[in-house]
């Protein structure tokens, strides 16, 4: 286990982050991944890497949201704050002590939050658009196996620790080396999909189609998300027409809603349907923005075939493509702005297919380009 996490950290200091000496890394988790932290940080400070850590403790968000009055709930956090202004490079480690921490929780002061916090939100997507640029902010989400997030997969906390290092290449003896193919492969089809200017996806109970003209795909290769296997992009916001039917479950402030259907006219939702948890779509949509879509994808880690009720990895699943309500990536040329970011999944491997400017690129959960 510990030789695997010294491996999980050197993959997250040297690929994802690309870290340098004198730059400032700010780390976010719980306590329950100090085992990962730990190494992340010796593998930081050995390459000459100021590294502050934030580290949560058990149903601290909750305590907040139900006790805290309205000064307390519109602070911002001070070394959050900073570290979004001013930070090199940002790493986010779930470990989540309970995925049901917030649920049940005063959902006024939820609202009151969430604005507050909303000028932070922007400028982590501004700042996150592009990593090579002057200024910008390197950042990476990653997991750390807890017995919560074991149990939410239905596995073993033993099976989910083989899961996660397995979606990271982490049994590989060159893991960077398995992701740079990962890039090489991914930039082939980002090339392509850079050069079409209507996409359709087509499958059973699904057939929606949306313009990418003067959008950028971006090859998501293990940097800015670990695991990661995706091409993604941002359609033209008014485009979006058609019906889509979402076969994997979805995952909302920890309600599950499965089944979830939606009928999309000029780029917005105006009519939706769940066989479970509808209730929780009625709200969605009732947030601005939520009702456009900010990204369109294409999952492609097949070392990932089932879902754990966790997005980090379920929306990379080989042979699936994904929707997300809400929030555009500044880097597709995506405007869409919303507080909600959420990502719809749906299997393509028994009769999906994909359509470049109307020709078939992609069928059964293979690109055939």
């Amino acid at each position: 286990m510990e030789s695997m996490i010294s491996k999980y950290a050197r993959l997250l200091v040297n690929y994802s982050l690309e870290l340098k000496a004198k730059e400032k890394l700010y780390i976010s988790t719980t306590m329950l991944a100090e085992p990962l932290v730990r190494e992340v940080y010796r593998e930081a400070t050995k390459l000459g890497a100021i590294v502050e850590v934030d580290f949560a403790f058990r149903e601290k968000a909750r305590i907040l949201l139900n006790e805290g009055n309205e000064d307390v709930l519109t602070h911002a956090p001070t070394l959050h704050t900073k570290a979004m202004e001013e930070f090199d490079a940002y790493l986010n480690i779930r470990a989540p002590y309970n995925l049901n921490e917030t649920n049940n929780i005063n959902k006024e002061n939820r609202k009151i939050r969430s604005q507050a916090l909303s000028h932070l939100n922007t400028l982590y997507f501004e700042r996150t658009a592009d990593r090579n640029a002057p200024g910008s902010l390197k950042r990476t989400l990653c997991q750390y196996p807890t017995q919560a997030s074991a149990q939410a997969a239905d596995m073993s906390l033993e099976e989910y620790e083989e899961f996660v290092f397995r979606a990271c290449h982490l049994y590989s003896d060159n893991p960077e080396g398995e992701w740079l193919m990962v890039r090489k492969d991914q930039q082939r089809i980002k090339e392509y999909m850079d050069g079409v200017n209507t996409v359709r996806y087509k499958a059973d109970h699904t057939d929606i189609e949306f313009s990418v003209k003067g959008r950028t795909w971006i090859n998501s290769d293990g940097q800015t998300n670990m695991p990661s296997g995706e091409v993604f992009s941002g359609p033209v916001e008014d485009s979006v027409n058609g019906k889509v039917h979402f076969t994997y479950p979805s995952i909302y402030m920890g309600q599950d809603v499965q089944g979830i259907t939606l009928w999309v006219e000029n780029g917005e939702v105006v009519k939706w349907d769940a066989v479970q948890g509808k209730a929780v779509l009625d709200h969605v949509f009732n947030v601005p923005g939520a009702k456009f879509f900010g990204e369109v994808a294409i999952g492609t880690n097949y070392n990932i075939q089932r879902a754990t009720r966790n997005i980090l990895f379920d929306e990379k699943i080989g042979g699936t493509i994904h929707m997300a309500v809400g929030q555009s990536y500044k880097q597709t040329g995506g405007t869409n702005t919303s507080t909600i970011h959420w990502d719809m999944i749906t299997d393509m491997t028994e009769s999906g297919e994909i359509y470049g400017d109307g020709k078939l690129i992609y069928e059964k959960g293979k690109f055939l380009i």
